[in-house]
């Protein structure tokens, strides 16, 4: 029994809550600030994503969600290598 309780509390002292914040980029929606026109229709917590091509030539995709104020959180970025592929 002991075993196992110090198995529980190893595995939950890797877990962490906190995640790093992702910062926009320019051809982000929110890089320089929020978008002008608040989301009205657009459930909270929804969510919503946003493809560009990176002044490098790769891809990014990236995912917001909608917040209680309307305001738009930049949740996640993929890079995908170079676009469009050879």
């Amino acid at each position: 029994m002991r075993t196992i309780a110090i198995m529980m509390v190893l595995a939950l002292a890797g877990c962490t809550t906190a995640t790093p914040d992702v910062e926009p980029i320019p051809g982000s929606i929110t890089y320089g600030g929020q978008p002008r026109t608040k989301l009205t229709k657009s459930p909270i917590g929804s969510t919503l994503s946003n493809e560009f091509v990176m002044g490098d030539g790769r891809l990014a995709i990236e995912t917001y969600r909608v917040q209680p104020d309307r305001s738009l959180k930049l949740e996640r970025r993929k890079i995908v290598g170079d676009w469009p592929p050879e």
